[in-house]
């Protein structure tokens, strides 16, 4: 799926790497713990969240993800999307719910990834 799409299915506003908009995702994960984030395999190539600290372009940058989604109309502070386009990631701001949007994207073909072997 292009983010193009993501943008598209969730209404969203893209804050930072609009040129980046036509990259293929192919899987995606939500969650406000950084730590599950961190459980992951490095194939998720979204991350959907309602937080808005740096914590979590440094969490999306060590996992190789391609885009960031700030759910529930969440605006982050400019650092944070500044580090975000410093580091090649895409961001999306919705106003749609984590569930909703999760749920949206997964119905559409955008499927999660694997748990991490602990």
């Amino acid at each position: 799926m292009k983010i193009k799409t993501i943008m598209e299915l969730l209404d969203a506003e893209v804050l930072c790497g609009a040129d980046r908009i036509e990259d293929e995702v192919h899987s995606a994960c939500g969650s406000d713990m950084m730590s599950d984030v961190l459980a992951f395999v490095k194939e998720q190539a979204v991350l959907l969240t309602g937080l808005i600290n740096l914590q979590v372009v440094r969490t999306a940058e060590m996992m190789d993800m391609k885009c960031i989604v700030f759910v529930r109309g969440k605006n982050p502070p400019a650092e944070v999307v500044e580090l975000a386009e410093e580091s090649g990631i895409v961001v999306l701001k919705t106003a749609e719910r984590m569930y909703v949007a999760c749920g949206q994207l997964y119905e559409n073909g955008l499927k999660g990834g694997s748990v991490a072997e602990q």
